[in-house]
């Protein structure tokens, strides 16, 4: 195998895309190895996951209008 270097993002749905096409002559299937930097490996899963609530709260409707969210932050 042939090893080369490219940089990407991984989006909301976990799919990466590449910051520059690869310049390959044929098209194959590939073997993938994500490298993440340290301080995401441990709060990465638990971010999506908050995202992901976040997203179904808000589809859902499961909302708190914000002037009772500010109303909490001053009785406190």
């Amino acid at each position: 195998m042939k090893a080369i270097k490219a940089m990407g993002t991984i989006d909301e749905q976990g799919k990466l895309s590449l910051d520059d096409p690869l310049l390959i002559n044929k098209i194959s299937r590939v073997e993938v190895i994500i490298l993440l930097p340290e301080e995401l490996e441990e709060g990465l899963p638990l971010a999506i996951e908050s995202f992901r609530q976040g997203w179904q709260d808000a589809m859902t409707g499961n909302t708190i209008p914000i002037a009772q969210l500010w109303d909490k932050i001053d009785a406190d």
